[in-house]
């Protein structure tokens, strides 16, 4: 298993130099030094050389680039340029507060979304099927701005429940901003991964072990939750592997309306400000995890699955 998992950190390096270099030309080439952003309008042309100096943006091309993969190779990419604070700080923070909001929602659909699935297919055809279905197709189709706008106005303004904008750090104090985020994200999720699992499932249904199975004398209910929920693992594992990337970057959408300070909008802030820094760190984050989440996903494959072998 180790070489495996060896040979393909190595394989992810040419994806990591390709994301670099795709972002150090969509910076630095076409969109150019972000001094007018960061220097004021009424800067001079003597200010924003200044910056770039000090920024280092006045050095050639594959010097900049060359500074830019010593960043990547020590995960060390300064300060920011908005808030003049180490990025690697920044992020190690909206870390923590993404993932309070992702990981509870991430367990919660996944672990719902399989309890729906498995008993709409072991009611295949009847109305208990039909209803679920319904449920899943009518919470994945309607906008999630739609969602966030309902609720905030039923859930935080009719009824003040929940609160609608902000984050506390403590533990304990934290959940009063974040279960409503969470609850609109699970209603979307579900619809998604409930269908997913049903057709899953309705598959591993008609396989032969589970034929096997009936003529052993299996109860339907046994079937459907020991021996096709068991054999159902692998895509329930490639589905949720997917997710894991985003539980660090965290939902861009739910973070922007609901004021929560993680990844997602730093993300989105240092786009509009054109903050270099955080842009080409969270770049190579959100790479590496996507590298990592593969590698997790396989090595997963062969311990839930003893006929699948890493080579």
């Amino acid at each position: 298993m180790w070489p495996y998992i060896v040979r393909r950190l190595l394989w992810g390096i040419p994806i990591l130099l390709g994301v670099t270099m795709a972002v150090f030309l969509g910076l630095h080439v076409m969109k150019g030094s972000p001094a007018a952003a960061h220097v004021g309008k009424d800067a001079t042309l003597e200010d924003i050389a200044q910056f770039d100096r000090e920024q280092g943006f006045d050095k050639s091309y594959p010097v900049q680039y060359l500074r830019y993969m010593k960043e990547v190779v020590t995960f060390d990419f300064g300060n920011s340029l908005k808030t003049d604070r180490p990025v690697g700080e920044m992020i190690s923070e909206g870390a923590g507060k993404s993932v309070s909001l992702t990981l509870p929602a991430l367990l919660l659909t996944s672990l719902l979304a399989i309890c729906l699935a498995l008993i709409a297919s072991y009611f295949r055809g009847r109305k208990t099927d039909r209803a679920i279905m319904i449920m899943a197709v009518f919470g994945m189709s309607v906008s999630f701005l739609v969602y966030i706008v309902v609720l905030q106005y039923l859930l935080a303004f009719v009824l003040p429940i929940f609160q609608i904008h902000g984050y506390e750090p403590g533990f304990g104090a934290r959940w009063q901003f974040l279960i409503l985020p969470i609850i609109i994200q699970v209603i979307v999720g579900v619809g998604y991964d409930t269908r997913f699992y049903r057709s899953v499932f309705v598959e591993e249904v008609g396989k032969d072990h589970v034929t096997t199975a009936y003529a052993k004398g299996a109860s339907k209910r046994r079937v459907m939750f020991v021996h096709v929920l068991k054999n159902a693992l692998i895509p329930i594992v490639t589905r949720v592997m997917i997710s894991i990337p985003f539980l660090v970057t965290g939902s861009l959408l739910l973070e922007q309306f609901f004021g929560i300070p993680g990844i997602g909008s730093m993300l989105l802030a240092a786009l509009d400000t054109d903050d270099f820094p955080v842009i080409k760190a969270l770049s190579v984050l959100i790479s590496l995890l996507f590298i990592l989440s593969t590698i997790l996903n396989d090595v997963l494959y062969a311990v839930v699955d003893p006929r699948v072998r890493l080579k």
